[in-house]
This record gives C-alpha cells, structure tokens and sequence, in this order.
C-alpha cells in the first residue's frame, strides 16, 4: 500500500507541514505494526511547490504510474482543491492533514475526502469565542486584501457579531508585497480595540505581529490574534515579541500526557529539529486510521476502492494520542475539540519548544461549522 505525501520541502511552509508530516505518518506506520499485521505500507514524498499545476502532475503521475492509493497532507487550498476532485475521479483516498479551506467539506466535498486538523471556519470559532468570553469585545481586522484574508475576516464578524461583540475597523493590506502596517496599528489604537486580528498568514503575519510589539499595543491592553499560525511561527517570533499572541491549534505537543507520550517516541525521528503542530499530528491520526481500517478490510479490498475505504473510516471511531477520541461525520470533517493558546512570556517558558499555554477550550461539538450550513451535498444522499 502507497502514501503519496504531497506538501511544501522547499517553500515558506516546510517547517509547518513538509517533511514532519511525513514522519509522523511513518511513525504511525511503526506505531501500528503494520507489517506485522500484514501490511506492507510505503510513504512517498513531494514537493509541490505551492504551484497547483505541479502538485496535480504529482498525483496524477503517482496514480497513472506510482500505485499510490492515498493522497496527504497538500498543504495548499487551491491545491487540496484541485486534488481533491482528482481523487474522486480515480476513487481513491484524499486525507487532507495541510489545507484550511472549510469548502472541501462544504460546496466542495466528495465521498473520497477527509478533512483532518483544522480549517478557516474553525479557527475563526475557537479564536473569537474565546477571546469573547474573556472580554474581547472590541475588534479590528488587518486583513490581506484576497479571498483567503476575507474569508477569515468573514467567518470571524459573523461570530462576534453573533455573541454580542463589535467590529470597530478593518483596514485591507495589499497582498503579496506589504511590510508596513503602522498605519493600521495606529488606527486600532485609535478605534479603542480591544484585539486587533490578524486574517493573514505567513510573513505578513509574523511581521504584524512584531510591528504590534513594537508599537506596544499589548501594554495597552490589546490583544494580537492571529487567525491562523502554528507554534512554528511563536518559535521564529520568539517570547520577547510573541508574549500574549493567541493562536487556535487542535494539537500542542504538551498540552496533556498522551500528547507528550507521542512527541516523546517521535523525537528519535526528528532529526529535522523540528516539533510536531496540528498539521503533523493529523499526519499520524489520520494514518492510523486509516490502516485500521485497511487491516479489517483487507489490503486488496482496500485499494480497490477509495470511497469504501472513507465511508469506513467514518463509520469507525478515531482513537490516538494526539487527540483522543473523535468521530469523522459523513461530510468528511473530523471532530475533536480546539484550543485557544497564548504565547507564554519569556520567564515563564522552560525550554526552546515550551512557548504556549493554554487559555481556552472549544469542545468538539461546537468546534466545527454545523454539519447543516457547509453545503455539502454528501449529506442528502
């Protein structure tokens, strides 16, 4: 049996999904005993290049050429996308552990796709209740002037405007090419904001955040949220600048005995100095799941048919050490709770990875957007 791991080797998101992912799934691989069980599992890896092209060429190649029977991690939406039909074309496997668009289990699911960690539609849940509950009611939005950056701001407003908050500005950044948002800043401090959201990612992301520093907008009582950034991103800012950003992730590799019991037995493996986030976790649960499912149906079966490979991972409970117990509904979406972090101020962190502490939970009924309002068309049939 192939896993083809297609993701970023070479781009701006190597360290958030690339070769980590990989190694937890062959972690997971280890972990299962799947030779033993009489399975013979073999992981490939790619780079796509953020290029939706390049990455659709891979998959195509993989299944034309390379027997590949399940397609990972992507990484990009416009490529998770792309791929996802493609998948569904050949009838086989799509666990999407890299891609944020809440669209692949909505207007763009398919009964071959599963999407695991997160997505825009959960992340603007777990951040602005949370920070809501705890006095965040006063928002304004930096926020990249394309469809992601609006998306994200889209789904935040409904939520607080939903639970009673306000969003007292919005200022759109040219995207790609900015590097000065003191503007903005400015302008949210004179708005009298409460928390200033970052719908961004990446560079634009991480400089906001140090340019929110810099003006001291933390020491005037005003919290920076970034709407989507890993522990990746708090480890490149560093403590110092960092100190009090919130970020949503579904995993912490310290967050409770299981998660550190499982970071644990993959450090061997890291040789890349990294440390696993959501992205990679999903890399190992989704994995997991899916050969048990392949071992009760047996491999032959297995690939031979993807859709009844997904209908049967649905069917069956998720169990594992990155997150517990979970279920995967018939759209395609996994559930298990969210959490709200905060970066931790230096003095209060142990070591190089011990950067977040826990602020707030999203139990995992409510952590994903109701199986009713997606779209999907899977849930009529």
């Amino acid at each position: 049996m192939r896993i083809g791991f297609l993701t970023d080797l070479s781009g701006p998101y190597k360290d958030i999904t690339g070769e980590t992912g990989a190694i937890c799934a062959r972690q997971a691989i280890a972990d299962f005993n799947a030779a033993e069980r009489g399975l013979n599992v073999e992981v490939l890896l790619a780079d796509h290049q953020q290029r939706p092209d390049v990455g659709v060429g891979i998959v195509r190649e993989w299944f034309d050429r390379g027997n590949v029977d399940v397609v990972m991690d992507v990484g990009s939406s416009a490529i998770a996308l792309a791929v996802s039909g493609l998948v569904a074309e050949r009838n086989k496997v799509h666990l999407n552990t890299g891609a944020a668009s809440s669209d692949l289990t909505g207007r763009a699911c398919n009964a071959n796709t599963i999407h695991w960690p997160y997505d825009t539609w959960s992340n603007a849940n777990s951040t602005a209740r949370s920070l809501l509950r705890s006095g965040g009611n006063r928002w304004f939005f930096l926020t990249a002037d394309y469809a992601f950056g609006k998306a994200m701001q889209a789904d935040t407003t409904r939520i607080i405007e939903a639970e009673g908050g306000q969003v007292v500005g919005t200022a759109l950044h040219p995207f790609p090419g900015s590097t000065d948002f003191s503007s903005y800043l400015v302008n949210a401090r004179a708005r009298r904001a409460n928390v200033v959201a970052f719908a961004n990612a990446g560079t634009d992301m991480l400089n906001c955040v140090k340019q929110a520093a810099e003006f001291g907008l933390m020491r005037n009582g005003i919290r920076p949220a970034a709407l989507v950034a890993f522990i990746q991103d708090v480890k490149s800012l560093g403590l110092e600048t960092a100190q009090g950003l919130t970020i949503s992730e579904s995993f912490y590799w310290d967050l409770n005995d299981r998660t550190r019991t499982f970071t644990q037995r993959l450090k061997p493996r890291l040789t890349n100095g990294n440390m696993p986030n959501m992205d990679h976790a999903s890399a190992y649960s989704a994995t997991l799941h899916y050969l048990k499912v392949a071992s009760e149906m047996g491999a032959a079966r297995a690939k031979a048919d993807g859709r009844e490979v997904v209908a049967a991972m649905k069917r069956l409970p998720t169990e594992d050490d990155c997150f517990g117990a979970g279920t995967i509904r018939p759209d395609g979406r996994k559930i298990h709770p969210m959490y709200l972090f905060e970066a931790k101020k230096p003095a209060e962190s142990s070591g190089p990875w011990d950067l977040l502490k826990l602020v707030g939970t999203t139990p995992a009924e409510n952590a994903f957007r109701p199986l009713t309002e997606g779209g999907c068309a899977l849930i009529n049939i």
